[in-house]
């Protein structure tokens, strides 16, 4: 078929396998121009690896530092009528790579917050590896099943306390538009927390460690965010951030239990970028826009594997001893830095209190970020050529 994109809303329901592939070879082409990692982890797990940061993660942890790779995911596969979905693209891309490259490379679809898929994991991970030394947790999904009771959890985006009026963007009208977001009840804080807190990494390291899956001095990250104060009532101070919260905490005694066998559990704060996810949060939309406009125009901009290899090669894995891992007055990693830096900063508060529809492509980057949002589904790309029959079937 021939596979063109095709917008519902704020996702792509189309992906190109060619265009996914062609999006991880230019992540591998990237730290093929870095150094290598010295020191790096060699045996490692990544939860949530098909898209994003856990992409990024798994791909620099393979070819940054010739690690064997696991990855677990839920993604679906085309049904010949209906194409993959890009996570599936991407995981059998990486899966080809890899091969290649004469790395080992095992991936797992399915419900990465079942008991099951953590026995399928740890049952591979004693045959084929022994132990692993570190595991990357970048799982984000909108519901979540509890693996003991079976009740079903759906999270929320939503501010606490009052309602909160803002602006956002209207992409399809291209269009600065007011937008009011009802607060949160006790139940949505509380399921926004079971689905995307931090109870589902606590259960896959308790499990990994309760097998003796973990290597000694092994590290486990998590991925958070907070953002400037624009967005914080909808995020960090909303139902999100109650999440984040709950994510942090539970690194913290994480830690505590890691660091008995010379290892950590942290938490690493990443910049924003344009995702699925990020797509459906009211207000973060147009401050990106204009964060990329002004972090471009500075020289600044990243995208998810640049993020990861300075995360691996500056912080985790710089030579240091792990307890020297540098982080913030509250523990965490801090990647978030040249987007958090004051100037960058002062210049998008200004622009944020000028945007209007009338200077929105002025002051706003509308072009990168749709650009950007078309590539997460393989659309894009130099040398595809998408006005050609493709096969929608990918074995991975």
């Amino acid at each position: 078929m021939i596979i063109q994109p095709k917008i519902r809303g704020f996702i792509c329901i189309t992906a190109h396998p060619l265009g996914c592939a062609a999006h991880v070879a230019e992540q591998i082409q990237y730290l093929q121009s870095r150094s290598p990692i010295s020191g790096g982890p060699k045996k490692v797990l990544v939860i949530g690896a098909s898209t994003g940061y856990g992409l990024s993660s798994r791909i620099t942890a393979a070819f940054s530092c010739g690690a064997a790779t696991m990855g677990v995911f839920f993604e679906k596969p085309s049904d010949g009528i209906r194409t993959a979905t890009p996570g599936w693209y991407n995981s059998a891309a990486f899966e080809a790579q890899a091969k290649k490259a004469g790395l080992y490379s095992r991936s797992f679809n399915g419900d990465a917050f079942s008991d099951g898929m953590r026995q399928d994991v740890c049952k591979a991970i004693k045959e084929d590896w022994g132990q692993a030394d570190c595991v990357i947790y970048s799982l984000a999904s909108p519901r979540r099943m509890d693996p003991k009771t079976g009740a079903i959890y759906k999270s929320a985006i939503k501010p606490k306390g009052a309602p909160y009026k803002n602006k956002t963007i209207d992409f399809e009208n291209v269009q600065v538009i007011p937008i009011l977001l009802e607060p949160a009840t006790e139940q949505d804080i509380a399921e926004t927390v079971k689905v995307m807190g931090g109870e589902d990494w606590q259960l896959w390291i308790e499990a990994l460690t309760a097998e003796n899956l973990l290597a000694p001095k092994a590290v486990t990250v998590a991925y958070s965010y907070i953002g400037p104060d624009v967005t914080k009532p909808v995020y960090r101070n909303g139902t999100l951030g109650a999440a984040k919260d709950h994510l942090e905490a539970t690194a913290q005694r994480l830690d505590q239990l890691m660091q008995k066998q010379g290892g950590r559990a942290l938490v690493s704060v990443n910049k924003a970028l344009v995702t699925q996810s990020s797509s459906a949060i009211p207000f973060i939309p147009l401050y990106f826009v204009i964060l990329m406009k002004v972090m471009k125009q500075k020289g600044l901009n990243e995208y998810c594997i640049h993020q990861m290899y300075r995360l691996f090669s500056e912080r985790v894995y710089n030579g240091r001893p792990l307890s020297q891992i540098p982080v913030d007055d509250r523990g965490r990693i801090r990647i978030d830095d040249w987007e958090m830096r004051s100037d960058v900063q002062e210049e998008v508060r200004h622009l944020w209190e000028q945007v209007d529809s009338g200077n929105l492509p002025k002051v706003a980057d509308i072009q990168g970020y749709n650009d950007d949002f078309l590539r997460l589904f393989g659309f894009g790309f130099s040398g595809v050529d998408y006005n050609a029959e493709v096969n929608p079937e990918v074995s991975l």
